[in-house]
């Protein structure tokens, strides 16, 4: 193992990415969502290369990834370019693909909870297993009530985002002075 004492700079602008986005979500439910669309696909390309990276990263030093890293990435990247390349149906791309993106990265976080606490402590473990549980329940629902859940998607999807880069800041933070 090396020393490390940086500081996680793309987790901590992922997060103030997230919680900015998840502020202009929640303040304006319905029409933010054609608007968001392209700043939605940047955060789900970051979040997807940052899952690649964990995944290349981790087995680069340890002789093997976690896969689960590897296909949450994928998926999402592949969410984050379906957003962009389609940004007139993005709402309805959101409607379909985020759920999806939302239970692939959340089944990630939960299955990397053991890293995580290894490496940045239990207060970042116990962060991370309630967000992520939140973002699964979130993604289940997304999928099982898309008519109903259309309504109120913005505003769930803008308080998770606020958790969401809430943890990111204190993973960030979390990293500063550890030995990885």
């Amino acid at each position: 193992m090396r020393n490390r004492s940086g500081f996680g700079w793309l987790e901590f602008v992922l997060g103030i990415l997230m919680i900015g986005l998840g502020i202009l979500t929640f303040i304006r439910p319905r029409g933010m969502m054609n608007a968001l669309v392209v700043l939605y696909a940047v955060i789900v390309l970051l979040t997807g290369i940052s899952d690649i990276l964990f995944y290349v990263r981790t087995e680069r030093y340890t002789g093997f990834g976690p896969i689960v890293a590897l296909i949450a990435g994928i998926v999402s990247v592949m969410t984050g370019m379906m957003l962009l390349i389609y940004p007139d149906v993005g709402e309805w791309i959101l409607y379909l693909l985020l759920p999806m993106w939302f239970i692939a990265h959340n089944i990630f976080n939960l299955a990397n909870l053991n890293v995580l606490r290894f490496a940045a402590g239990d207060f970042c473990y116990y962060v991370s297993l309630i967000v992520s549980v939140v973002g699964l329940v979130l993604g289940f629902l997304m999928i099982l009530h898309p008519f109903r859940t259309a309504y109120i998607v913005s505003i769930l999807i803008g308080i998770h985002l606020i958790l969401t880069g809430a943890n990111c800041i204190v993973i960030a933070l979390g990293k500063n002075g550890l030995k990885s």
